[in-house]
């Protein structure tokens, strides 16, 4: 394992402990990083609530897909969709409630080799995380990975806080890539950081 970055500090688990829609923008700015040096700031994000929220994957309760999901905060859950891409979510609120944040898009820091490697058709670094299936080839995130506690570091990844503060005014929207609850302006993005994913969401 190599060192954390200088000055950080591995969000302890009561970090996750609340309602999506707190930790979500909180997460902005925070470090995303992989045992093997890999690093990426965080700085897209969207929150779904579970039963509240049709859009979430755990709306209609617990299945072997998002048992993640109703476990303990502070753990990934990690799915496969559009039959190709993986999405990579911390788990948040208390068991049971299915409640979590999607990681959308990172802006990368240390490791970009191994990134580049693992995301060939990425031929600049703006396009190895600016997306949720991008941000989780980049870190080599599959169902090996669903379960992974972010706190612990037991599967090789965690989120770290290495001192810089989320935006004071974040940018804010509906989600992306959904068809219920369209309305709800549950997205969250660093305001004018080109890592965004697509360029009218920045």
């Amino acid at each position: 394992m190599k060192p954390l970055p200088a000055d950080s500090m591995v969000l302890p688990r009561d970090f996750y402990r609340r309602h999506p829609t707190v930790v979500a923008p909180e997460l902005l700015n925070k470090l995303l990083v992989h045992d093997d040096g890999r690093c990426a700031r965080i700085v897209e994000v969207e929150a779904y609530a579970g039963g509240d929220d049709p859009a979430a994957h755990s709306f209609r309760g617990k299945t072997a897909r998002n048992a993640t999901m109703f476990g303990p905060a502070g753990h990934l859950y990690v799915y496969f969709t559009y039959g190709m891409h993986w999405g990579s979510n911390a788990v948040c609120g208390e068991p049971d409630q299915g409640v979590g944040v999607l990681l959308r898009a990172a802006q990368p820091l240390q490791g970009l080799d191994v990134m580049h490697a693992l995301r060939p058709a990425a031929k600049r670094t703006i396009d190895l995380a600016n997306g949720p299936g991008k941000l989780s080839q980049a870190f080599g995130l599959n169902r090996a990975h669903d379960g992974a506690d972010l706190v612990s570091g037991d599967r090789g990844i965690r989120i770290v806080s290495d001192g810089m503060p989320p935006p004071l005014v974040p940018g804010q929207g509906p989600r992306v890539g959904i068809s219920k609850a369209v309305d709800l302006p549950w997205r969250w993005w660093v305001a004018g950081n080109p890592y965004v994913s697509g360029k009218k969401q920045r």
